[in-house]
Order: C-alpha cells, then structure tokens, then sequence
C-alpha cells in the first residue's frame, strides 16, 4: 500500500519543483522568446504617400533597398523622418506633415527590415547607421537640398543618435523617445550595471545577436553623440516612462550646451506630439529653424 505524504511535505514538493521552473522561465525563456520577436520578419502595410511627397528608393552600401517618401524644401533643409521598431513611415504621416507644413523637405524612411524596405528585420537597428548613411547621401545628391537634420522616434531616434558621429552631414537631429538598444548602451545607466539587473538582457542581446548574425552597433549611443561635435540634439522624453527620463537626462547632461531636454509629462511612449501637438510642434520647429536655417 503506497503511503500519501502529509498536506504541508507535497506543497513544499511542489514549491521546490515549480521554483527552478519560474527561474528558468523568466530569466532565459523570455528573453529568448523577445529575441525571436526581435528578428522575427513582419512588414507593416504602407499607403500612398501623403499630398505632395512621390515614392523613391534608394539604396544602402551593403545593398539594402530603402522604401521611402520624399518631398522636397521650401527653404533648402530636408529632414529623416524614421520611424519606431516595426513600424513604417506610415506611422510618421502627422510628423511628416508638421515639417512641410514649415517649409522643410523631408525623407520618411522605413528601415530594412521594415515597411516596405529589403533586408533583414532587426527592431533594435543594429544596421540602421547604414540606412542613415545612404538617408543622407540621397538627399545631398537633391539640388534642392543644402542642409540635412533628423528626426526618430524611438529606434528611429536611437537610430539617428548612434549615427551621428559616422555620417557626416547630419547638423540637428531630434530623438524622441530615445533610450537603448544594446547591452553597452543599456549599462550607461549607472542604475543597470548590476548583473542582477541586466542578467535577463545580457540573454536577449546575445540571442538576437546569434539569430540575426548581426553586431551590436558601435559606437553605443551615448558615445555616438559626446564624438559628433557639429551636431546639436532635441531629446524628448516620455514624462510616464521613469527609464526613459533618466536615459535623456543622462544623454543631456554628459552631451551640454549642444543637447535640449524636454520631459514630457503625463505623455506616454513617443507620445508627447499626440498629448501636447502645439507644443511639440513648436519645440521641433524652433530646434530646427534655429540650428539648421
């Protein structure tokens, strides 16, 4: 006859069991799991181009083609209009309009991987310095176009950051939403640097680095932006989002005199054009027409 064990032995039982399986599950599970979606090919559907703009392609130094919109300036200056991870230039159709409605021309793009572009998808933009590149190069080639500046949210934003200081040209660029998108990048936070706090990132970078074959991107964002030395920053920071505040109030006050920080408060994530579009648009214009015109 098999004997029961008593009530209290067979939950501890079951509590020693089922802890590993939590552990393991949220420590290398998840993070796995994130990574897939990282990499994990999606294409988000792309309209027609808003009034005025005409689709272009261009195409990257490693062959990459780039879907994009193009409209050209009033006044001589096109800004990157990018959008956030698996996104499009479909969801910067407001921003886009904001800028033309100013006189600046502007390139919406959606990077490989996304949208309607070649190659493959990574959301953190780990490749994203050479979409900026030949961004830019397009549109010096415009006769039209003397002065190019930038403007992202989110990746699009930590995309511009970490290219600043390899391609040349790129005089203001305005981030918003902007935090990390690498392990380096993450540990600039002094509050992150304990293993116990990016134990579970440290599994995630290094599994979407052996699923997409990609490199984290160098140098890291924070670096990018102290090297670019002509280059001036608007950085905007979701006011709901504590880790996004301190990653721009960190950017701000290491970069100086050439970055501006806004905390937009009780905005959520690249959320602050929606909650407060009269004052978004005015910070953004008046960064631009002051560093760029």
């Amino acid at each position: 006859m098999k004997l029961r064990l008593p009530a209290r032995r067979r939950v501890l039982r079951w509590i020693a069991i089922l802890i590993p399986i939590v552990i393991v599950v949220l420590y290398l599970v998840v993070p796995i799991v994130f990574a897939v979606y990282v990499v994990f090919p999606y294409k988000e559907s792309v309209g027609r181009p808003p009034d005025g703009f005409s689709e272009v392609s261009l195409t990257t130094e490693d062959g990459v083609r780039l879907a994009a919109w193009y409209a050209p300036p009033d006044n001589g200056t096109a800004i990157i209009l990018i959008h956030g991870a698996g996104g499009s230039r479909e969801g910067v159709r407001n921003h886009a309009a904001m800028l033309r409605a100013h006189g600046y021309g502007v390139l919406a793009l959606d990077l490989r991987g996304h949208g309607e572009s070649s190659g493959r998808t990574n959301r953190f933009g780990w490749q994203g310095t050479r979409d900026v590149r030949a961004a830019v190069a397009y549109l010096l080639e415009q006769p039209e176009v003397t002065t190019v500046g930038g403007l992202g949210l989110s990746l699009g934003g930590e995309v511009l950051l970490g290219a600043a200081s390899e391609v040349s040209g790129l005089r203001a660029i305005v981030a918003d939403g902007a935090t990390q998108r690498s392990l380096d990048e993450l540990r600039a936070l002094p509050s992150e640097r304990p293993l116990v706090r990016n134990f579970t990132a440290r599994v995630m970078f290094a599994a979407v680095q052996l699923l997409s074959g990609d490199d984290p991107p160098r140098p890291p964002l924070l670096e990018s932006m102290i090297r670019a030395e002509g280059t001036a920053f608007l950085l905007i920071a979701a006011g709901r989002d504590a880790q996004e505040v301190d990653f721009n109030t960190l950017f701000a006050e290491t970069v100086g005199e050439r970055a501006t920080l806004w905390v937009a408060q009780e905005a959520s994530h690249t959320g602050a054009f929606k909650r407060y579009p009269d004052e978004y648009e005015r910070r953004v214009i008046d960064f631009f027409d002051t560093r760029l015109l």
